[in-house]
This record gives C-alpha cells, sequence and structure tokens, in this order.
C-alpha cells in the first residue's frame, strides 16, 4: 500500500479489544481532503447509517456519520484519549490533532470515505472509518480502522463499529477490508475474528496483514445475533435487576399513583434502597422514608427510575435522570403517543433524548415490572395484586389489562417469574425482554399479550430461537393490530391477521385467541411435562363428562386411546389405581382425569389418591396430567407440590372448569412438542447459484423508485439463482413471431404478458399448442388485435402439470412475505393461500406447499400423479435465497409454474426492483 496506516488495539482490557485507529502519516503521504461541494450541493450522509445501538453493558450508544460540524467534538474525543492510546494511535505523543488531520476525517464522500462517530450525550466516545484502495489497484477493497476513548473501552464498541462500517461499505460496493496490525497487539486480530470473518493474515516482523471478505455469511450473521442477545438481555437485566429505585413523584396522598408504586415496592419486601423523589417543597419523607427534591440530591448511585410525574414535567425529570447516572426508567405517566400525533412527537422526543444519554425506556403510558426471584422482590407496578413466584415471564403493554392479567393469574395460583408491562412500547419492547427471558434461567414458559409489533422480522427471528428450549405463548389483540398508533397500516389490509399467525406458527410460538386459553395452556406447559405423543388416556367418573373431553381431545389433534369410567362413587384408591395403570401404560402419553362427585365427598381425599398416582407410577413425571377437578380453575391446593413459601412447583396437577378446556390445553402442548422435536434447519447450500452475478446486475438496473423489470431482465435474474424460466423470445411483428416459434421449435404458445390477461379462466389472453407458422402468425395477429399490446411472447410448450404460484410481498410488519397457492384468479379470490416470511427453511417449504386448502390436489389425492414435491421446495428456496441476498428486489412473482410429477416448469415470471425500505434486522445490530 502507497500509505499505510497502521491499525493498533489500545485498550487494556484484552478480554473486549474494541479499540484500533489510523495512525497520521506525514503531509507528503496522507491523502488531500475532499474538494468542497459546490454551495447547495452539499454531501449528505445516507439517513440509515445513523443508528441507537447497544454496549455490551446494556447502555445505548447513538451512531451516526461524521459530518464537518464535528471537527471540535472530535479534537476533543482526541485530547482526552489517554497518553497511551494516542502514543499507540500515532506512534509519538501526539497531544493535538494537526488542523489537516481533522479536515481530513471529518470532510468525506461517504463512498470512498465513510467515517462513524459514536456519541453518548454531546460526547464523542468512539470513531470508525474506512478508506477505499483503488488508487493502490484494489477497487472493492478498504482500509478499516477505529478508536474507542479509554472509559469505554470492554463495552463492545469496536465491534458495533466494524459491524456499521461494513454495511456502509457493502452498500458502496466494496466486498473487502483491510488492516495493519502490530504484530505486539494480537488482540486487534481477535477483534476481526470473533466477529465471524474469516480473515487471512501476513506477517512482515513487526507488523500483521489483515484481509477479510466483509460480504455476511452464516457465521457473521451468528455472531452478530449472539452479541445482540447479549447486550439486549443484559439493558433488560438492567431494568429487572435493580440495585437501587426512586420513585419520582412519590406522593403522601395515598389516592396518587406516586403512593401506590412506592407502597407497592416497599410491601413486595425490595432488596435495595428505594428514594421518594417529590419535588421542591414537598414532604420531606413518605411513607416513613426520606424523601428528596430532585433526582440528583439523592447520595448513592440509582439504577431505575420509576416516573410519575404530569408529561409537561418529564423534561426536567430527565436532565435529572441523566445527570444521575441512571440506567432505565419506568414511565407510568400518560400524555403521550396514545394522544395522536401531538403526543406521538413528543414521545419520539422523549426516546431520543432517553437514549442520547445511553438509558433504555419502559413506557411511557406503562403499568410497570415486576421480577419476583427472592434476592429481588421487586413490584414497581399499580397493581394492587401480583402473583407469586414461578417460572413464567409475562409481556403485555395496556396497563389496564395489565393489572387484570395480574389478577387473574395469582387467582390461578399461576406464579411468575417477571413480567413488564411496556405501555406504549416507545422504547423497550417484546424482543427485548424475550432476549432476556432467553437467557432467564428462572423462566421456563413465556407469555405474550400483543396488541402491536415493534420489528415483527425480528421479533420472529428471535421467537423461533427462543421456542426451541422454552414455549412462547401469544395472543394478538386487535384487527390489524401490526403496527403503531399513527403509523401506516399494513399493505395486506384484511390477510394482515393471517399472516401474522402463520409467520408466528412458522417461529413455534403457539398462538391463543381469549386472555383464559392462554392462561389454560400457560398453566398445563409451566406444571407438567410435555407429551411425547398423541395418545390420550381419559380416566373419569362421569361418563358424559368424559365423552365431552373425548370429543374436544380428538378435534384439537389428540388420539384417545381409552375411556374409563370409574362410575359416580368411585372409591379413592381406585381413582389412584387407574391413573397408575394409564401413566405405566407405554400405549399412552398423556392423562385426562375427570372428576367431579355428584355429591359432597372428602375430596382432600381424592387429591392425594390423585397425587399419590402422579408421584409413584411409572413414567410417573415424564406424563402429562390435566384435569377437570371439582371445576376448579388453576392449581389446587390439593393438587399442587408446594414449594418455597408454599406456591406451586413444577409436577403440581392443573384443573379447568370445563374438560374441553383441559384436553385442549393438553393439544397445545402436544402441538409444541412436536414443534420442538423437530431438528434444527440445517443451512441448505443451493448448486447453480451465482448471487454476486445477480446482485450487481440487479444494483445497475436500479433507478430512485419502484420499478418493474421487462420478461428479459427478469430471466436473466432468475437464472442466476438457477431458476429457468421456459424458452421464450418476444415479438412485435408476424415475421419475428414466426421466426421466434421454428427457433424454438413446436408446438409453441403465443401469449400476452399485461397483468390482466394472466391468469384468467377463460385464458383469453394466450394461444396454446400452435404445431406450424400459419398457427403462430394466425395466433399473433388475433391477440394484439384483442389485446392492444404491440409485444407478444412465443414460447415453447411445457409439459402438462398443474398450476400453482409463487410470490414475495413486502410486507411492513415481517419485511418479504412469500406466498404459496394454485394459479389462477379463482384461488386468488377465495385467498386459498399460505405464507412465510423469508427466510425460509426446508421444512417452511414445506409447510407452505401442504398449507392450502387445494393441496391434496398436488398430493395425488384425487387420484392424479402425485407432483413433484421437492422440486416445488426447491424452487421456494431459491426464491427465498434471491429475495433475502438481494433485498432490492421487492416482489417476486412465479404465475403460473407447471407442476407434475416430473418437475416443475415456470411459463412466466415478474420481479419488482426498487430502494430498500428499511434495514430493519437485516443490517448491523441496531435498537428498532
Amino acid at each position: 500500500m502507497d500509505s499505510i496506516r497502521r491499525i493498533l488495539v489500545t485498550e487494556q482490557d484484552t478480554t473486549d479489544p474494541t479499540d484500533a485507529s489510523v495512525p497520521a502519516d506525514t503531509e507528503a503521504t496522507a491523502p488531500a481532503a475532499p474538494e468542497a461541494a459546490p454551495a447547495g450541493k452539499a454531501v449528505v450522509f445516507p439517513r440509515h447509517w445513523s443508528a441507537d445501538v447497544l454496549a455490551s453493558d446494556g447502555g445505548v450508544v447513538h451512531l451516526r456519520p461524521i459530518t464537518p460540524a464535528d471537527a471540535d467534538a472530535l479534537v476533543r474525543f482526541h485530547e482526552g484519549l489517554s497518553e497511551r492510546t494516542r502514543y499507540l494511535r500515532y506512534f509519538g505523543p501526539t497531544p493535538k490533532l494537526p488542523p489537516r488531520e481533522v479536515v481530513r476525517m471529518t470532510t468525506v464522500d461517504y463512498r470512498d470515505r465513510v467515517g462513524l462517530l459514536a456519541w453518548l450525550g454531546d460526547e464523542v466516545i468512539a470513531m470508525g472509518l474506512y478508506e477505499g484502495l483503488a488508487q493502490s489497484g484494489k477497487p472493492h477493497s478498504a482500509e478499516v480502522a477505529f478508536v474507542v476513548a479509554d472509559a469505554h473501552q470492554g463495552r463492545g464498541l469496536g465491534p458495533v463499529l466494524l459491524e456499521h462500517l461494513a454495511g456502509a461499505a457493502a452498500e458502496n460496493g466494496f466486498t473487502k477490508f483491510e488492516a495493519e496490525v502490530l504484530s505486539e497487539n494480537p488482540n486487534m486480530v481477535a477483534v476481526f475474528r470473533d466477529a465471524g470473518y474469516q480473515i487471512s493474515r501476513a506477517f512482515d516482523g513487526s507488523t500483521v496483514h489483515v484481509e477479510f471478505e466483509i460480504d455476511p455469511t452464516d457465521a457473521l450473521t451468528s455472531v452478530r445475533n449472539a452479541r445482540e442477545r447479549a447486550s439486549e438481555a443484559r439493558s433488560i437485566a438492567n431494568l429487572l435487576r435493580p440495585q437501587s429505585v426512586a420513585v419520582i413523584g412519590a406522593s403522601t396522598d395515598s389516592k396518587k399513583v406516586g403512593h401506590v408504586l412506592l407502597a407497592n415496592l416497599i410491601a413486595a419486601g425490595f432488596s435495595g434502597p428505594v428514594y421518594p423523589v417529590n419535588g421542591p417543597g414537598q414532604a420531606r419523607s413518605v411513607r416513613a422514608i426520606r424523601a428528596y427534591e430532585r433526582v440528583i440530591d439523592i447520595p448513592d448511585p440509582v439504577d431505575l427510575a420509576v416516573v410519575a410525574v404530569p408529561a409537561s414535567g418529564m423534561a426536567e425529570v430527565l436532565d435529572d435522570c441523566m445527570a444521575k447516572g441512571v440506567k432505565t426508567l419506568v414511565v407510568v405517566s400518560a400524555g403521550f403517543g396514545e394522544l395522536g400525533d401531538d403526543g406521538l412527537a413528543a414521545e419520539r422526543a422523549l426516546v431520543a433524548q432517553v437514549r442520547a444519554h445511553g438509558m433504555r425506556l419502559v413506557g411511557p403510558n406503562a403499568l410497570g415490572v415486576v421480577n419476583n426471584a427472592p434476592e429481588i422482590a421487586l413490584n414497581a407496578t399499580l397493581a394492587p395484586r401480583i402473583p407469586g413466584p414461578g417460572r413464567v415471564g409475562f409481556f403485555c403493554q395496556s396497563g389496564a389489562l395489565g393489572i387484570a392479567i395480574l389478577d387473574h393469574a395469582a387467582s390461578r395460583r399461576l406464579g411468575l417469574s417477571t413480567f413488564v408491562s411496556a405501555g406504549n412500547r416507545a422504547d423497550v419492547s417484546g424482543n427485548d425482554v424475550l432476549q432476556y427471558w432467553d437467557t432467564d434461567e428462572a423462566t421456563d414458559v413465556v407469555l405474550l399479550y400483543l396488541e402491536s409489533f415493534g420489528n415483527p422480522r425480528k421479533f420472529g427471528r428471535i421467537a423461533r430461537r427462543v421456542t426451541r428450549k422454552k414455549p412462547v405463548i401469544a395472543i394478538k389483540s386487535g384487527r390489524g393490530a401490526m403496527t403503531r398508533v399513527g403509523e401506516q397500516k399494513e399493505r395486506f389490509g384484511a390477510l394482515d391477521d393471517r399472516i401474522a399467525k402463520m409467520v408466528l406458527a412458522q417461529a413455534g410460538v403457539l398462538q391463543v385467541d381469549t386472555l383464559a386459553e392462554l392462561f389454560d395452556v400457560a398453566t398445563v406447559l409451566a406444571y407438567q411435562p410435555l407429551p411425547s405423543g398423541p395418545r390420550t388416556a381419559i380416566i373419569g367418573n362421569s361418563s358424559v363428562i368424559a365423552s365431552l373431553a373425548a370429543h374436544s381431545a380428538r378435534s384439537s389433534g389428540l388420539d384417545v386411546v381409552s375411556i374409563v369410567d370409574l362410575g359416580p362413587a368411585v372409591p379413592p384408591r381406585e381413582l389412584t389405581d387407574a391413573v397408575s395403570t394409564a401413566l405405566a401404560d407405554p400405549g399412552v402419553d398423556s392423562v385426562i382425569v375427570v372428576f367431579v362427585p355428584p355429591v359432597a365427598v372428602d375430596t382432600a381425599e381424592y387429591s392425594r389418591s390423585l397425587m399419590a398416582a402422579a408421584e409413584g407410577a411409572d413414567g410417573a413425571g415424564t406424563k402429562p396430567i390435566v384435569t377437570t377437578f371439582l371445576a376448579v380453575e388453576g392449581i389446587p391446593i390439593g393438587l399442587s407440590v408446594p414449594g418455597p413459601g408454599g406456591v406451586p412447583t413444577r409436577g403440581s396437577i392443573p384443573s379447568y372448569p370445563e374438560p374441553e378446556r383441559a384436553a385442549h390445553a393438553l393439544a397445545m402442548s402436544w402441538r409444541y412438542s412436536q414443534w420442538r422435536a423437530r431438528p434444527d434447519a440445517a443451512p441448505v447450500e443451493l448448486p447453480g447459484i451465482a448471487a454476486e452475478h445477480a446482485r450487481s446486475y440487479v444494483r445497475e438496473l436500479m433507478g430512485e423508485d419502484n420499478r418493474e423489470l421487462t420478461a428479459t431482465e427478469t430471466a436473466t435474474v432468475l437464472r442466476w439463482y438457477g431458476v429457468d424460466i421456459v424458452d421464450f423470445r418476444e415479438a412485435s411483428t408476424l415475421h419475428e413471431a414466426s421466426a421466434a416459434a421454428r427457433e424454438l421449435g413446436f408446438p409453441v404458445a403465443v401469449k400476452a404478458s399485461g397483468t390482466e390477461w394472466i391468469g384468467r379462466l377463460d385464458r383469453e389472453g394466450a394461444r396454446l399448442d400452435l404445431s406450424d407458422a400459419t398457427a403462430v402468425i394466425t395466433a399473433f395477429a388475433e391477440l394484439q388485435a384483442l389485446t392492444g399490446e404491440s409485444s407478444l411472447q412465443v414460447q415453447r410448450m411445457a409439459p402438462k402439470g398443474l398450476g400453482v404460484c409463487i410470490q414475495v410481498a413486502e410486507s411492513r410488519s415481517f419485511g418479504p412475505v412469500v406466498s404459496f397457492g394454485l394459479s389462477g384468479r379463482l384461488f386468488e379470490t377465495l385467498d386459498d393461500r399460505s405464507y412465510r416470511a423469508v427466510p425460509l427453511t426446508v421444512d417452511d417449504a414445506r409447510d407452505l406447499v401442504a398449507e392450502p386448502r387445494s393441496a391434496e390436489l398436488l398430493s395425488g389425492g384425487t387420484g392424479e400423479p402425485p407432483a413433484d414435491i421437492d422440486a416445488l421446495v426447491d424452487l421456494l428456496m431459491r426464491v427465498s435465497a434471491l429475495v433475502e441476498a438481494i433485498p432490492e428486489i421487492r416482489g417476486v412473482r412465479l404465475d403460473p409454474i407447471l407442476s407434475s410429477a416430473d418437475g416443475t416448469a415456470v411459463l412466466a415470471a415478474g420481479l419488482t426492483i426498487g430502494p430498500v425500505p428499511t434495514l430493519a434486522d437485516t443490517g448491523p445490530r441496531r435498537l428498532g
């Protein structure tokens, strides 16, 4: 390289080396600053490069591209570096940056030279830079460097900067990063290697030259997601495991919100100090605890602030919390986004200020948070009653509904580990809490009451991982509630909820329709083992109620293998024997017990009998039991296995008021067991793909707006992904049509390509099986006159088959969504389609093919030979890979595809390309 810039690790914490930068060269070798843009032609950086990100400790940092206006902040940042850092940075003391170097760093073109700054408040805490090496004969390579302030080293900012620099570089056509690392600093090499890059190294005695491709790989994505999970889980741990809490707005008036919050914190026995903050001129104590006028008056650190002041007073509270170093705010105050556009603007301003100073926000308009762990004992909510300790985590949004939810859970004796009510969900969302529960050993079951999705595509990715080891049960309220108040509605309209359900099922999420059903399913999953199969035995003392249970079990997907009627006057011993026999039977996977005696009996004796069978039989503890025990709802005391404080623990037997509910809850447990038994989706290698050719070609065709590719352009892109359209030619004259037919070989079809002629039942837009030139000329003339299209397609006839359709459309909620169904306006009108979000696994693709009601036509159920399902799956996987790799492809339509026992033949296809609408969950880590 002509002007090498050595990248040096300057962190002393070698467990997370993140500090490297570009030493200044002499003026003779340093590149000149780019020329100033003409007046009115200032270079503007891409707005989507700005992002709020989480450091490894859960704190928020703001990233954005550097501008000339940042010169003073950059100088202050440099002066704040330690002498050791500056020495490693410049190979000398260099206490001040030369003015020329300041100009060079801050004046970039956002293409060949890009700089990113990390901000905390008004101060720069890290900087990253890449510079293209085209002058060195490496047009697709760039040198990369970054430096982190001493006080913020060890927070994982180096890898974050590297991710975002790589994302910007890839957008600008770079494919490789290079760096020079002093051989005495091997930890810098570890930064690149541990980020998931496949690096190559060359050693010359004093430096190590490092090169690596920056295109996303499975390894790189895996590392990114792991770091994202760790940082987001840590930020929620700061919320749910605080060492101290301040209640801002605490009041001596027992009817006010601030008083209730403080009283609940004290009543729960929070393990750390609690500080009432009630403003100037107020009482010196609240509930016999010394009160402070402002948060900054508190002498000790404050981790969590619970805020109950009017929205108009939030600015002063926020300033104080920033100055105090509070990590998380829970704002129960209303008056923000729920009021409309003005409130939403104030809410967004609040979030921006909170994040700019490194904090997270729950709310506003939140009910609060709970952590029942004995060593925490946190109840920072307005709820008058919360459940006892357990192993269920619960997330919801609505505060009023949250109170009812907590009361309902307590009445059922369903124990909770943690609870978060996010209110308007302006910052902390269900995704963040899912990341925490994924790593929380105290949580076995996750419950979600969703009113809207923050970043649904990210939710699906996280949920797919969580459900591999913990059940996630969701109830989604409202219709079309995919977006927040004030945001554009989902383009799928009435299909909104149907698509949401299919995509959530794709991630293994169990979905229910009512709050009662949510708790029904949660109770069996929280206290009983998963069934290993569908075979169910029903034991009861009422033939009528047992029959109801059997009917519901069968309709829910269970296989009822036996019904044992013990009679209404069954002795306790016979109940024990019957349940023990069923549990010991290798042909039984689960048991439903119905016990509703017609007259008053000693129920305690029957409880003991049932528990004795559950604990003592062969197979005890491995097969689930659910009951309709005296029509009690929840965990009856007599059927509970008591833990510390008498709360139910694993092995307790749930009871349901109706046998139908018991059977349905058990069936949902079996459904989850089937999901978890699926093998993890292994990466699929699809042969015949030239991704880079396709990506470059699409980007050459890009304009400022969305546009439909021509048939020839579409065929070119698809061919690079191994998808061949049946050979065709476009013709504008009779002579061209005749020549095309001869070139392709008879028989051929002549057809119109306009959307109004595709998929018509009368097939008026096509003439098929044309066996000679005369027939082709006649058909061509007829179709030109009928359709008004000057250019028609002449296509080789394909083997007969059943017409199917594959589409990809951009969903505002889930990103690209693939749909599959039979081709034709009839099936489209009936909406006989299945939907899944990109990327697909092989299992997803098979589900897509099998799910439509008309799928029986493909499986041979009508007497016709079955279609080649593997060929359809392969085609779906290729379409998914195409859209995932090239986000500029905004829409895909393969219609019709003729599917038969001999494979598939794509007759027509269309692609829509355009600017990528969002980088949500497709680029470097960022907060949604």
